[in-house]
């Protein structure tokens, strides 16, 4: 991989002979694992503007009617994550002579709290062909990380790194986009855009030729922009439908609402596989937003979908029958992939996703899709293939869980939005079936073989390092946190994330560390992210003694009396449950000062100040429960007391505190401020 310096250009024809499509990945760790950024890209003419508001793609405007630009949104890598670009330069307007690529972030949080910048450019394969790294980020809320341009009909890359203060909506209006930014109902409203001076400079190495020198776009420019009758607006679109239901006509209790796709007492997994697969691919094709949420990840062109069930195909001196097959057009060509699809549990067979990716390669198709109640791993693939080498065309081989489509179909219908009515009514009778208790749909429902031997071992305490069995179960866990992730941020419409404490690291090698600290100390642990919300939500399964712990760490303020933080925060938890234990934090690493139940501490808050004045960093909440007792390797009682001590702690604690961070603009207040 070709690296380029910051400034520096190069053409694309120098790195491969096939840059038609390309794919750009921009990519940033966080040592706390809260580094979110919303990707963009514009489209810009020779007067480097936009031709109209259509040109600027990001969250609420993801993919071009053509499918020359797709945002794909983060996609897992074996490093954590990593925010993709599909382009496909040969489908760009004959009009449009720079493509940016850029990244914002939420309110003032600067990209100097980020580590390891990077942007990296590959070609359709996912080869990567070129990288370039920021370094001397700091206070900026939006980069232009680099931009693909035009020189004598040749496209030619420039690594930029110029940052904005003035975030995504100061990055828009220089190129010429009409911004609003208007909140949601009940929440702040966002501050204007601070002026376009706040445009960052760099010193940039001298290019190839003047004409190749960075263009910035000037604030006199800017400020005589025609208005636009569209108003592009940053802010995430609102719910489509109501929260509540509206009140039934029916006559008693006992009658129930007429469902499109009804779940009655299926009879066999089979049933539950070709229901499952088909009502999933008829909504897939008919309602744009989820076919394109559901495909993008799978560099699906934006176009014309259609699914289909019942298929067969030659294979050998056998039929083979895949579950489904999903195609999509555009600009006449055809994208086709396998659907194979297993409901209740049942595992994937590595023989049978081995034909369909045989029948595949053979037939030109671009990809195989797994859909199961199983939740891939980083570094652990749900199947084992083999893919011959010396076939030119290469075939994909992609996973979805159930719960995945669950939360993207929530995010949506309950949060995002979708355009037409009907389609949301559409996804609201999908997601009543896939939740349904007979679908068979309902996501990862067991810990695994090795879940029992490994408890019984630890009861024992015959467990040693490098036990088989303790690598299974962190497998296991991990797919479990993915899966609480998925149901949690589909629930809130906010981006929840498992944190990867060593990103950057081998995922087996980390795995290997995890289970020999389950060895060590019988703990599962687990932290996750919730977009917006202050301190990270933790999640620890002490096997020995049974019992599951949730907790979040609260940071004191800046400004105040450690007498005032405290009586502010019990005030919060009125309503919290009186077993939830509270700790008092000490700075300087003086570890944990005084604690108590909030049951002991209502009548007396000042109960959790040192009695020597040492300093304060924070508070501690946390609540215990035990976990479930069932043993077998059907559903266990152990998830079920994880999604229940989630959601109580969540419910109970988290948003009685006004953790949550105020979106883009607003002022933040610390929660425990008097």
């Amino acid at each position: 991989m070709h690296e380029i310096p910051k400034g520096a250009n190069i053409g694309l024809a120098t790195l491969s002979e096939d840059t038609g499509s390309i794919q750009v990945a921009l990519r940033w760790t966080d040592p706390s694992g809260t580094g979110e950024a919303d990707v963009s890209v514009l489209l810009l003419d020779a007067n480097g503007k936009v031709r109209s508001d259509e040109d600027f793609y990001f969250y609420n405007n993801p993919a071009s009617a053509d499918g020359s630009v797709q945002v794909l949104g983060s996609m897992p890598t074996a490093d954590g994550s990593e925010d993709r670009i599909s382009l496909d330069l040969t489908a760009i307007p004959a009009g449009i002579e720079r493509i940016v690529v850029a990244a914002s972030r939420y309110g003032s949080a600067p990209f100097g709290e980020l580590e390891d910048l990077r942007l990296v450019l590959a070609d359709a394969t996912s080869e990567p062909l070129l990288g370039f790294s920021i370094d001397d980020a700091s206070v900026e809320t939006a980069f232009v990380f680099g931009e693909i341009y035009r020189r004598y009909g040749e496209w030619k890359f420039r690594a930029v790194g110029q940052g904005y203060h003035s975030g995504l909506a100061g990055l828009a209006t220089d190129y010429g986009i009409n911004v609003t930014e208007d909140e949601p109902e009940g929440e702040p409203q966002a501050a204007a855009p601070e002026p376009a001076e706040d445009l960052i400079p760099s010193q940039t190495a001298p290019s190839e030729a003047q004409d190749d020198a960075p263009r910035v776009p000037e604030q006199a420019e800017s400020a005589q922009t025609a208005p636009r009758q569209r108003r592009v607006r940053i802010a995430k679109k609102k719910v489509t439908l109501p929260s509540s239901p509206k009140k039934s006509l029916a006559e008693n209790e006992s009658w129930r609402s007429a469902r499109l796709f009804p779940v009655p007492q299926l009879k066999s997994d089979r049933e539950r596989e070709v229901r499952a697969t088909s009502v999933l691919l008829s909504v897939l094709a008919q309602v744009p937003e989820f076919g394109r949420r559901l495909t993008a990840g799978f560099n699906a062109p934006a176009g014309a979908m259609e699914t289909f069930v019942e298929t067969s195909f030659t294979y050998g001196e056998t039929t083979v029958r895949p579950d489904g097959v999903i195609r999509a057009s555009r600009a006449g060509k055809i994208w086709t992939a396998l659907v194979e699809t297993k409901t209740n549990g049942n595992p994937l067979k590595d023989e049978q996703v081995q034909s369909y990716m045989d029948i595949a390669a053979r037939r030109g198709y671009e990809a195989v899709v797994t859909l199961s109640n199983d939740v891939a791993l980083p570094g652990s693939p749900l199947v084992n293939v083999k893919v011959d080498g010396r076939r030119k065309h290469k075939v994909a081989l992609w996973h979805l869980s159930w719960a995945e489509v669950v939360h993207q179909a929530q995010m949506l219908v309950r949060h995002e939005g979708v355009a037409n009515p009907a389609h949301a009514w559409l996804l609201q009778e999908l997601l009543h079936y896939l939740q349904h208790e007979n679908s068979g749909c309902h996501g990862f429902q067991n810990m695994g073989t090795a879940w029992v031997p490994l408890r019984n071992a630890i009861s024992e305490g015959t467990l040693v390092r490098g036990d088989k069995q303790a690598m299974e179960v962190v497998e296991s866990w991990e797919r479990l946190i993915q899966q609480v992730s998925l149901r949690l941020g589909g629930e809130l419409g906010e981006k929840v994330s498992p944190v990867r404490t060593k990103r950057g690291t081998d995922p087996q090698v980390r795995r290997a560390e995890l289970a020999d600290r389950l060895v060590d100390n019988g703990q599962l642990h687990a932290e996750i992210h919730i977009e917006r919300t202050v301190g990270t939500f933790a999640i620890t399964a002490d096997l020995r003694t049974g019992k599951l712990r949730t907790s979040i760490e609260v940071p004191t303020p800046e400004q105040g009396y450690p007498l005032a933080w405290a009586k502010r925060l019990v005030r919060q938890l009125a309503e919290a449950p009186a077993d939830l234990h509270v700790e008092t934090l000490l700075a300087d690493d003086q570890g944990v000062g005084p604690r108590g139940t909030l049951e002991k501490l209502r009548p007396e808050p000042g109960d959790l100040l040192p009695k020597d004045s040492a300093q304060i960093k924070g508070f501690r909440l946390s609540l215990s429960k035990t976990m479930g007792n069932t043993r077998g390797s059907t559903e266990s009682g152990f998830i079920r007391s994880v999604d229940t001590a989630v959601d109580r702690f969540h419910s109970h604690v988290i948003t009685h505190l006004g953790l949550t961070t105020p979106r883009r603009g607003a002022q933040h207040t610390s929660p425990t401020a008097d």
